[in-house]
């Protein structure tokens, strides 16, 4: 279905109109694959997680970094950052579907809860732009600019909240998605990135990539209540899906460690790795952890009843976001 573009207001209250956007029929599949992002070569990659061979490779635009399922599971869609666009894969071969342009600097992306909104952090252009979105279009209701370089978001679960971290002066922000207006930051650290929320909304865990640490952040009363130490480069989240467990990459350290959410602790640490664990995903079972190696060119396997790195893959450079259709199920109401 075609796309089509209305003109942008100066106060971008409504800037574009993406008709029919998620309007895709199903397409028959024959395996799951596992989708690699190669941000440094405008790729991606294709592994079967059988085998674990990789069995093909496809054109993106320039930076894939993360990726986001749409609400109803037809299509994965990849943020093209530097390019400007956004690509729509098969979730389960990454074949393309169709893309979408005039999305500007898509580095992070995310729906919130309730599938009403649709936000995009542009990190070179120190902006979060807010979508509304009806189940069938995108409407751009805002640009807010957001200095200085936001790079990853969490919501919260009454999809009220959007929050945003601020690499470069290290706050975090809590957008209200209604008015689309900040209602507050915070200093946190240096160079914060990944955020996850626990259950209940009672505290953002943020991973502090200029530090050894995720902070832990009480949103009501706006304070870090408690910092917990894991590793140099703490970056990305992914939840275990067990009702305790979240892991975090240490992309300076070359580690993972496991945290305990409901006690805020870390339990254990992940050794033994490629250099620059960034970004997780999950095995259906729950047994096998897939991370990508950014500084490496590798994915690699981990099994998590023996915290052992068992198998590695050779993709692109630079391999960032990483997405299988048959993840498990997420145990909280905000994943990373």
């Amino acid at each position: 279905m075609p796309i089509s573009i209305v003109s942008i207001t100066r106060a971008g209250a409504v800037a574009a109109s993406l008709c029919g956007l998620f309007a895709v029929s199903p397409v028959a599949h024959a395996a799951d694959n596992v989708i690699v992002l190669d941000s440094a070569e405008a790729q991606l990659t294709l592994v079967d997680p059988v085998s674990r061979q990789v069995i093909g490779k496809e054109p993106t635009g320039k930076e894939p970094h993360h990726l986001m399922i749409t609400p109803d599971g037809r299509s994965l869609i990849v943020a093209d950052s530097v390019s400007n666009d956004l690509m729509f894969l098969d979730p389960h071969t990454g074949k393309v579907q169709h893309r979408v342009e005039g999305i500007e600097d898509p580095y992070q992306l995310g729906f919130s809860p309730d599938h009403k909104w649709f936000v995009t952090a542009a990190l070179r252009l120190d902006r979060v732009d807010v979508y509304k979105y009806d189940g069938q279009n995108l409407v751009l209701a805002q640009r807010i600019p957001l200095a200085k370089t936001p790079s990853h978001m969490t919501f919260s679960s009454d999809s009220k909240i959007v929050y945003v971290t601020l690499q470069d002066t290290g706050e975090v922000a809590a957008i209200d998605l209604a008015s689309q207006s900040v209602l507050w930051k915070l200093h946190v650290g240096n160079t914060p990135a990944g955020l996850w929320m626990t259950p209940g909304d009672k505290y953002l865990l943020i991973g502090m990539t200029g530090e050894d640490d995720v902070a832990v952040v009480d949103p009501h009363t706006k304070q870090v209540v408690k910092r917990i130490q894991t590793g140099r480069g703490a970056h990305n989240f992914r939840n275990l899906d067990d009702g305790q467990h979240i892991a975090v990459t240490n992309r300076v350290e070359s580690t993972i460690s496991i945290l305990d959410y409901t006690t805020l602790t870390k339990v254990a640490d992940i050794t033994g790795l490629m250099p620059g664990p960034d970004d997780m995903e999950l095995s259906a079972d729950k047994r096998y952890l897939w991370v990508t190696f950014r500084f490496a060119k590798h994915v690699g396997i981990i099994d998590l009843t023996t915290h052992k790195l068992i198998d590695t893959i050779a993709v692109g450079r630079s391999p960032h976001g990483i997405y299988f259709a048959n993840r498990a199920p997420v145990y909280a109401p905000n994943p990373d």
